[in-house]
């Protein structure tokens, strides 16, 4: 059985953004194509429909593009112990409110048992300072915390 990974908005969004101009954008595009490529098939696939909503957004062709990329996850509905872990990630832990989407996406990809969270948000997801607080309320949970990680931590070793 494949480890679980769950998708964050960013990793489509990177995937079919134009290149940008910013050295360090365009390096975490690369590595994210590189990923996508090398390491995807080695891990079973989730979005929420939250995700979803967010790729929907903005330009309908690049929309269109991300929803095609996302077409083989499978995609996790939502729950009250969602919306419930959702809340405590903001008001018993590091989580500000302005990020509740943020706080969701942690939420359901604990519910659902994923092993891996896969973002390239490092202000509220992959952040190693707030990894203790948000690990601390969902352990209160009972549940195990997942890795937030970047794609870059994710390549793996050279084959």
């Amino acid at each position: 059985m494949k480890p679980k990974l769950y998708l964050e908005t960013t990793i489509p969004s990177y995937l079919v953004a134009r290149p940008s101009r910013d050295l360090l954008v365009a390096a975490h595009q690369q590595i994210t194509r590189d990923w996508w490529e090398l390491r995807r098939l080695e891990f079973d696939l989730y979005v929420s429909e939250l995700v979803l909503d967010e790729v929907r957004a903005g330009d309908a062709a690049l929309a269109s593009q991300r929803l095609d990329l996302l077409r083989d996850a499978r995609a996790l509905t939502s729950s009250n112990e969602i919306v419930e872990l959702t809340e405590d990630l903001i008001a018993k832990g590091p989580i500000p409110r302005k990020a509740a989407a943020d706080a969701a996406h942690i939420a359901i990809a604990t519910v659902y048992g994923c092993e891996y969270l896969l973002t390239w948000n490092c202000r509220h997801i992959a952040n190693a300072e707030l990894r203790r607080g948000i690990w601390r309320v969902v352990e209160g949970y009972r549940y195990e915390a997942q890795a937030l990680c970047t794609p870059e931590v994710m390549m793996g070793e050279e084959r």
